[in-house]
């Protein structure tokens, strides 16, 4: 078993932003102190949000072109116990906050910051954004890596658990960090970037194992790097020839839009095929900024899907879920999963039933096209792997027959195809009130609900049909 946070530490590694374009953290982080004067700047913009509540209105010290600079951005995160205090406006945060920050590292950027509309646990943003205390129950099923990554790593930073894919942990260091997050474990502990000398090793695995087809580029957040890092990672897997696809998973679309950029989307065009996954949760992330930065993406011609994880309060309600994938489609971000809240420390208050995801299915069904509608997975504990959950449509089976449901409530029975000289059972006279073992037999072809609303419209078209039919 490879150890990946040991791994990643280089002390002659530069960070993932250069220390000569970064601005400092607002904390004097020796003396435990903070800048009150300079904090205050770093959480005034100078865009005017309608929907924020939280950050100051003035734009005295932010001005637009530093608002929209990633690296602005990245170096103003809010960081600490102390800066949360003064963005959220409080006097003083609770015992559970101030140790759930301490625990787990955290993260905002101001642009993300802004999203937030109300300061509680009420406001979907800032759940995911804010440290609980919460985080700090931990039950004996929960664990650091309940995916068993680090023991699927051949060599550090390189997760093979499939036949045909890996992964690749090409940073630590996110935008953002989310509370439920997989790999809280890693992210933010150390914010670095893997070395080359380990790269070099990741490299040659991929060379000695050619059956690998795909490569995903993850972390931490690949895009945090800057864009000459991150060509080194997707130069140096491009070159492997056996590798096919690219993908990239980034959170950056919904918390730093900004860093997709005219430098980074040219880099990406050189190595195509490259797809992009990204992290949308709930509606309130698909701003006009996250928009622009997916559509940079599509624009240049690689696709973008979202994964979504069902996380407790902020959209495990069916008309959210079915809001954010109409919305995600409409900006050609395709719905590829929602996930199933894994079993990471730090995340218990934000699992749902399995049922809970199901039921949502089972409402997105018949609602959205298929376009629209993700596959909802369980990534199994102990490295199980991606395992879909779907509703039971499969009512009955019989040998000839197969009763299946849609999501109206409908019961149709289905021909199974005929063996040669076996021949259909015999077919019983047709079930003037049919149940499921006469769809069963085949003497009835399907059960329709009472007040359908499908079979409303119908004897409302055929109705004006017929009024048309006579009036001529």
């Amino acid at each position: 078993m490879q150890n990946l946070d040991l791994d990643l530490v280089r002390d002659d590694e530069p960070p993932s932003i250069s220390p000569s374009l970064a601005v400092p953290l607002i904390p004097d982080r020796e003396e435990g102190k903070c800048n009150h004067d300079n904090l205050k700047s770093n959480l005034d913009h100078p865009r005017k949000l309608k929907m924020s509540k939280i950050i100051p209105d003035d734009r005295t010290s932010a001005n637009p072109q530093e608002w929209n600079s990633w690296m602005w951005q990245m170096s103003h995160r809010v960081r600490n116990a102390d800066e949360l205090c003064l963005l959220l406006k409080c006097g003083k945060l609770s015992e559970g906050t101030v140790s759930a920050a301490a625990r787990f590292p955290m993260a905002i950027s101001p642009y993300y910051a802004s999203l937030i509309q109300k300061a509680d646990p009420s406001d979907p943003i800032f759940q995911m954004a804010v440290p609980v205390g919460e985080e700090l129950i931990d039950p004996s099923f929960l664990m650091d890596d309940p995916l068993e990554e680090e023991h699927d790593m051949p060599v550090p930073g390189l997760v093979h658990r499939y036949p045909d894919r890996a992964l690749l942990v090409a940073t630590s260091t996110c935008a953002m960090y989310c509370r439920h997050c997989i790999r809280k474990r890693i992210a933010g502990q150390h914010e670095v970037t893997m070395p080359q000398k380990q790269l070099a090793h990741v490299v040659a695995y991929l060379r000695d194992h050619p059956e690998i087809h795909d490569v995903i580029i993850s972390g931490g957040d690949p895009f945090t790097m800057t864009t000459p890092q991150l060509e080194r990672f997707i130069s140096a897997v491009r070159n492997v020839p056996s590798v096919d696809i690219i993908r990239i998973g980034t959170r950056t679309p919904v918390t730093l839009p900004m860093r997709i950029n005219n430098e980074l989307v040219n880099m990406l065009r050189k190595y195509q095929p490259i797809w992009v996954n990204t992290h949308f949760n709930h509606p309130n992330e698909i701003t006009p900024e996250a928009i622009e930065a997916c559509a940079r993406l599509v624009d240049a011609g690689i696709p973008v899907g979202n994964q979504s994880v069902l996380l407790k309060g902020v959209n495990d309600d069916p008309v959210i879920m079915e809001d954010l994938c109409r919305k995600l489609v409409k900006i050609r971000v395709r719905p590829y999963y929602l996930f199933q809240c894994d079993l990471v420390r730090g995340v218990e208050h934000f699992r749902t039933p399995l049922s809970r995801g199901i039921q949502i299915m089972e409402y997105l069904r018949g609602r959205l096209s298929g376009l629209a509608i993700p596959t909802f997975v369980l990534d199994a504990p102990g490295g199980g792997g991606k395992l879909p959950l779907l509703p039971t449509y499969i009512v009955s089976t019989s040998p000839t027959h197969t009763v299946l449901r849609n999501f109206e409530g409908m019961l149709i029975s289905y021909p199974e195809p005929m063996v040669q000289g076996d021949g259909y059972a015999r077919v019983e006279e047709p079930a003037l009130n049919p149940m499921v073992a006469d769809l069963a037999n085949g003497s009835a072809k399907k059960i329709v609900p009472s007040h359908m609303a499908r079979t409303e419209r119908r004897i409302l078209h055929s109705d004006l049909a017929g009024k048309t039919d006579r009036e001529c």
